[in-house]
């Protein structure tokens, strides 16, 4: 298939750039994956839409304040941005300008207790450096780093907590899991005292999932690797619900990589941890996800793809016109869609 038959017109304005004053008050667009046919909801009518015995796959990623400002040892200013951490207290990072960072360069912080000194550079260009701290790492990152946001959100000042889902609870991710800040403690509940059961797995959000397509014909993408962890409790609980009827519903298309990584020819899912380079689009045949809820995501985007993938290019192309007619609003903090 070609980049092109991936892309759409969406107006500026509609890119929102705050989230809705209620978590679960965004609009839904519930849309049909076998009929392409589709309903206008509000985000907190989908326990209608979910029956006892489902289950919920949720990515209980934190996003960590990845951007730092620091000095190299000549005095210039540097920007550090965190993409993977590889192992210990080495990261592969993005570094502005580049070309100045060097090897066996020592990066300041404006907190003395922290340096990082470069010790490799990676073949795109990105840089990997090793922190030197005394102290705690979660409590020195956020003294001197601050929350990435999107580049197409502009001069957001609100409450960067609305950046992260009420679950959130296993640090990693540069980006949001962004499916899942529409659920309230309240809605959890709602839907657990339905009988609708919810698991977690973990993926590390990196730049990767958000990188642009750019090759003419699709095949030849080639994703980033993230990390994952599923465990042996929500695989059980994932089998379970399969094998008693009940549908899987992914909550985004990070836990989406993380099920149709880890699941076997038949569906079957086993603890494990890794790197997936997971890339899905039109012509995969899932093998665990009966569902997604997913936001409104970027023209010729591989998640876009990954959604068409499910629900069939021109039914979810259609719907998104649709949305945008509508006045949708797209993107981290736009309305969302439930597929089933």
């Amino acid at each position: 298939m070609k980049l092109e038959d991936f892309n759409y017109d969406l107006p500026q304005e509609l890119i929102a750039q705050q989230p809705s004053e209620k978590r679960d008050q965004s609009r839904l667009l519930v849309l049909s994956k076998t009929d392409g046919t589709w309903e206008d909801r509000i985000f907190s009518d989908i326990e209608e839409y979910l029956n006892s015995g489902d289950i919920l796959v949720v990515n209980e990623t934190k996003v960590i304040p990845a951007r730092l400002m620091g000095r190299r040892s000549s005095g210039g200013k540097v920007e550090i941005f965190l993409l993977n951490r590889q192992e210990g207290d080495t990261w592969e990072v993005l570094a502005r300008p580049g070309k100045r960072v060097r090897i066996g360069d020592i990066i300041s912080f404006s907190v003395p207790e922290i340096t990082a000194e470069v010790v490799g550079i990676t073949e795109s260009g990105g840089r990997i450096v090793t922190f030197h701290y005394r102290g705690i790492w979660e409590e020195l990152l956020d003294r001197i780093g601050t929350m990435p946001l999107p580049p197409y959100i502009h001069g957001y000042e609100g409450d960067l907590s609305r950046y992260q889902t009420v679950y959130a609870s296993i640090p990693g991710s540069v980006a949001a899991p962004t499916a899942g800040l529409h659920f309230t403690p309240e809605l959890i509940n709602r839907l657990e005292e339905k009988g609708v059961c919810f698991a977690k797995v973990n993926l590390r959000v990196g730049l990767g999932t958000f990188r642009p397509v750019e090759a003419e014909n699709i095949e030849d993408h080639q994703m980033h690797e993230e990390y994952y962890e599923i465990g042996s409790t929500a695989a059980a609980a994932i089998n379970e619900a399969k094998a008693k009827g009940g549908r899987v519903i992914a909550v985004g298309t990070t836990s989406t990589r993380v099920l149709e990584t880890v699941a076997d020819d038949r569906g079957h899912l086993e603890a494990q941890s890794g790197w997936t380079q997971a890339y899905i689009y039109p012509g995969y045949r899932y093998k665990v996800i009966d569902g997604l809820i997913t936001n409104f995501h970027l023209p010729k985007s591989s998640l876009l793809m990954l959604v068409s993938a499910l629900a069939g290019r021109e039914h979810v192309l259609a719907a998104y016109q649709h949305a945008i007619e509508e006045k949708y609003r797209f993107f981290s903090f736009g309305d969302a869609m439930l597929i089933i």
